[in-house]
């Protein structure tokens, strides 16, 4: 009981900036901000309302790609045609020095993906957790992303069943600028 008289009021005097008690944390005036340097910024190119084709112009889906928490994470969320929805949360990852995706979707289905850029493409690599059942191999992942010069950016995800030795495409698509963008 008296936890949770105390614990309110801690955090009101904190919220408060009650002197001498626990107070909120604020990052000095001239510290520069989280994630304000250049290559927080390298897959900023993929921000915005694009539609999104195959590579014959057959539309698949629309992508609306936000920068969120600060600009610190670079949020997608997906709408495939075929009624397919995911999201993916990119972040560039400071201890490690890598861009990391972490994809979810609604077939239950989850990604995670490093890597960085690579001849101004982002380039990210996973594997399946778990060996295919019929070939018994790993599974890896490779998606790039490609700034155009109209504008566009290609997304070529490809996996692979032999260790990277061949790929296979699995996706191949041409996100342009949408028109409208979504609400």
């Amino acid at each position: 009981m008296h936890r949770a008289i105390l614990l309110p009021g801690l955090l009101a005097m904190a919220l408060a900036g009650v002197p001498g008690q626990a107070t909120a944390q604020q990052p000095p005036a001239n510290r520069p901000k989280p994630c304000s340097q250049a290559m927080h910024r390298q897959f900023d190119f993929w921000i915005g309302e694009w539609t999104v084709s195959d590579p014959g112009g057959k539309p698949v889906g629309s992508s609306r790609i936000e920068a969120t928490l600060d600009r610190c994470v670079i949020h997608e969320h997906w709408s495939g045609a075929g009624g397919s929805n995911g999201q993916s949360f990119n972040i560039y990852n400071t201890a490690t020095r890598q861009w990391e995706q972490f994809w979810v979707d609604n077939g239950g289905n989850r990604l995670h993906l490093k890597g960085g850029l690579v001849d101004g493409a982002m380039v990210l690599r996973g594997t399946q957790d778990v060996a295919n059942a019929k070939t018994g191999l790993t599974q890896h992942e490779r998606i790039t992303w490609t700034p155009n010069g109209d504008g566009s950016v290609r997304q070529l995800w490809e996996t692979s069943t032999d260790d990277g030795k061949t790929w296979t495409v699995a996706f191949d698509g041409i996100y342009r600028r949408a028109a409208t963008p979504s609400p």
